[in-house]
């Protein structure tokens, strides 16, 4: 669109005059975003695995550990189930501190996507989304799924190391 008053040359909207405050903004919120997001998933998965490592209840699990380790034999009939169950807990306390330090994400977050699906896979002849809340390890699920592909970010340890972009 131009006008007669500037010569011809195109009107810029006042969306137009502010979009680069925004980009800049973006730019800088979004890798620190991401690192907050990373923290605090992080941090959430440090509580479900620090019971586990301490031998404390859980809510309403008595033996986190040991429901770990029941789950693992009855409802997926995996092989070793004990050392299944130190893997989960060596995952959910080591791997949430990586993940939130974004040591190793892109190795450790693909696995807790496929145990956020091992979880969702047990649940789900029930799916209840209100009495277990099935949306959590859903919903964690997919946000390790971005991490694997998005990796540590801007503010990571994999970046101070020189692993990742």
């Amino acid at each position: 669109m131009s006008d007669a008053i500037t010569g011809g040359a195109p009107r810029r909207s006042p969306a137009s005059l502010l979009l680069p405050g925004l980009r800049n903004f973006y730019e800088i919120a979004n890798p620190i975003s991401y690192a907050f997001l990373r923290v605090a998933f992080g941090l959430i998965l440090f509580t479900h695995g620090l019971p586990k490592l301490l031998g404390e209840s859980h809510g309403a699990m008595a033996n986190p550990f040991a429901s770990s380790i029941n789950f693992i034999t009855n409802s997926l009939h995996f092989p070793a189930p004990v050392a299944f169950g130190y893997f989960v807990m060596l995952l959910e306390t080591i791997g949430a501190i990586m993940l939130a330090a974004g040591l190793f994400t892109r190795l450790v977050a693909p696995m807790v996507a496929v145990q956020m699906a091992m979880i969702c896979l047990i649940h789900y002849p029930k799916w209840a989304w209100i009495d277990r809340g099935m949306e959590y390890p859903f919903l964690m699920g997919l946000v390790a799924l971005h991490m694997s592909f998005r990796g540590g970010g801007r503010f990571s340890a994999d970046r101070l190391v020189g692993r990742e972009l």
